[in-house]
């Protein structure tokens, strides 16, 4: 069995009279260690995805696995369980604790898992050493998402998903943490998911999964992933 399976996955949502079908019999597979981008046109069911694999979310039918676990089995107790210990997230917007510093901000995310990693070692590793006192209104918009990948990367969790890390971010910035994101994937054998608008960075990616209407329209592996430092859009 691959580390994480989809298997016919159906997500609907029902506003008023009317059913929104989000995920329509979605497939893919995923190694573990692997780093892969979701691409696709708004409302093509990314971002469902992710919540779903994230436990935020739960399946209309259709089955989830996740390192040997069917997630999509999972009760809210269970699913608790699952989000803290198993998951790293890191969104679009920082959602960093504005009077806690850098170092306290990731220190919070390590209280609630059981075999997590050195918040200290962890800031320096993304390049925070210097500013690890520092509270979020004192810290750039790349250093604030590099404290919000560091709180997710701190938990050592199986799987880090990523919605649109770098859509709040100028060109360099955004640039700055794609690589740190590929640096973790690749010595930290952790898997990475990143979903994005941006199709240009599919190169830096093991797999490219394109959405479309609800389903994983193609599945692109890349036998030879490249430094997102050699990627211009």
């Amino acid at each position: 069995m691959a580390y994480i399976e989809f298997k016919n996955v159906v997500k609907e949502y029902q506003m008023g009279e009317v059913t929104i079908k989000a995920l329509d019999k979605t497939n893919f597979e995923i190694k573990q260690g692997e780093l892969v981008v979701i691409v696709g046109p708004s409302g093509a069911g990314k971002t469902t995805t992710l919540n779903i694999l994230g436990g935020m979310d739960n399946v209309t039918s259709g089955k989830v696995w996740v390192d040997g676990k069917e997630v999509s089995k999972l009760k809210n107790k269970e699913l608790v369980r699952y989000r803290r210990e198993d998951i790293g997230f890191v969104f679009q917007f920082y959602n960093l604790v504005q009077n806690l510093t850098a170092l306290e901000n990731v220190e919070l995310a390590t209280q609630i898992c059981k075999n997590s990693l050195s918040p200290e070692e962890i800031i320096k590793k993304v390049g925070l050493k210097d500013r690890m006192k520092n509270f979020p209104s004192q810290l750039s918009g790349g250093e604030q998402q590099r404290v919000a990948i560091a709180r997710a990367i701190a938990k050592n969790p199986k799987l880090l998903l990523c919605d649109e890390p770098t859509g709040a971010l100028d060109y360099k910035t955004g640039k700055q943490i794609l690589k740190l994101l590929q640096d973790t994937c690749r010595k930290e054998n952790m898997t990475v998911i990143i979903i994005t608008h941006n199709t240009a960075i599919a190169p830096m990616a093991d797999k490219v999964i394109h959405f479309k209407n609800g389903k994983a329209e193609k599945i692109e592996k890349n036998e030879h992933p490249i430094s997102i430092e050699q990627i211009e859009w």
